[in-house]
């Protein structure tokens, strides 16, 4: 295992919380977000020295998101002016959430991302297609990740999600099924007429490619997809697909992600871990979020984000899961089987 991800793994939780409360709260070098907040908290934030005291500060409010600066999240501590990446969130339900990536937090999740395509057996040094939402949206990074980390050549094919969910909502379903052929007409180019080892992509669109072009799918050795929509039946069929090619697997959003685990060895329960200490994941009774629930129950998923330069707590997600026992080997639980909590044309998932 990486140095580095041991490290991580080895950090005591209730010592990180204090670390990174300390940092956010200090007077002189703290967020300027969280030092506004405190004052209206019914209790001082630094006597908060356990990870499972932050309930105290409740579901992490997303409009604040929608509407602040990013940069009044990251501690003043960390130079100004901020220069870097400010990444959004899909904007599903409203305007999309804005967040700041320092470089030690990109640093943070190379690091995951290599050790990751490891685990799963994916080869350095190969070509890839990625097909994934880029511009603002962090899954883009993955493009810079795979060069930096993986020693790839990469190309890149741009979706846009907000277009195709907006499609939907509009009740155009016509319109997003054309723009998705869109997407996969130029997958198909790209893996057609270049040397393409493996592809990154969401699971809705590599369904599509392999209904529209099946034996440009088989010659790929493996795939990489992101997102909530990927079942244990689609698993399945994209091993099939594949005839013994790697199927990698990764959860998450703009605030914090998760690394796919084996599958087990029906296949029925596709586990993930998050990249601990930084991001840890909590199954919540879905009328309760402080309650969390049983291993291979149900319920909403809650994320916590533990960066050193960005602190977010109990964000409640709009996806279930089921909780996942990590066993011994990993100091947090993890979840397995996401998938969207509701799928309304309010909320449409699209080509997630």
């Amino acid at each position: 295992m990486d140095a580095l991800i041991e490290q991580f793994l080895d950090q005591d939780l209730d010592e990180w919380t204090r670390k990174v409360i300390a940092r956010h709260f200090d007077p002189e070098g703290g967020s300027p977000y969280w030092l506004k907040r405190a004052a209206s908290l019914p209790f001082d934030p630094r006597d908060v020295t356990r990870y499972d005291e932050m309930a105290a500060f409740g579901p992490f409010p997303l409009v604040d998101l929608r509407t602040l600066d990013p940069a009044d999240l990251v501690p003043r501590s960390v130079p100004r002016p901020l220069i870097g990446r400010v990444f959004d969130s899909g904007g599903t339900t409203g305007d999309p959430c804005r967040v700041f990536y320092t470089t030690r937090m990109l640093r943070q999740r190379g690091i995951w991302r290599r050790w990751s395509l490891r685990a799963e057996g994916f080869e350095p040094g190969r070509a890839w297609l990625q097909a994934t939402p880029t511009g603002p949206h962090i899954i883009g990074h993955g493009v810079a990740e795979l060069t930096e980390y993986d020693d790839a050549r990469v190309f890149v094919i741009d979706v846009d999600p907000r277009w195709v969910k907006r499609l939907v909502r509009a009740g155009r379903p016509a319109e997003a099924e054309a723009y998705t052929r869109h997407v996969v007409d130029q997958i198909a180019n790209i893996v057609e007429l270049q040397s393409i080892d493996y592809m990154s992509t969401t699971p809705t669109l590599f369904r599509a490619f392999v209904q529209e072009a099946p034996d440009l799918a088989r010659t790929l050795k493996g795939i990489r997809v992101a997102g909530t929509q990927i079942t244990p039946a689609m698993n399945r069929a994209f091993r099939e697909v594949l005839a013994g090619g790697i199927v990698g697997r990764t959860y998450g959003n703009t605030f914090g992600v998760a690394a796919g685990l084996p599958a087990a060895p029906d296949g029925g329960i596709l586990p993930y871990v998050p990249t601990y200490p930084h991001v840890t994941m909590a199954v919540t009774d879905k009328q309760d979020w402080r309650q969390v629930v049983s291993y291979g129950a149900m319920g909403r998923v809650r994320l916590t984000v533990l960066h050193e330069d960005l602190f977010l707590p109990n964000i409640l997600e709009r996806d279930q899961a089921m909780r996942y026992d990590t066993g011994p080997e990993w100091p947090c639980d993890g979840v397995a089987n996401v998938r969207p909590l509701q799928i309304t044309r309010a909320t449409p998932e699209g080509i997630y």
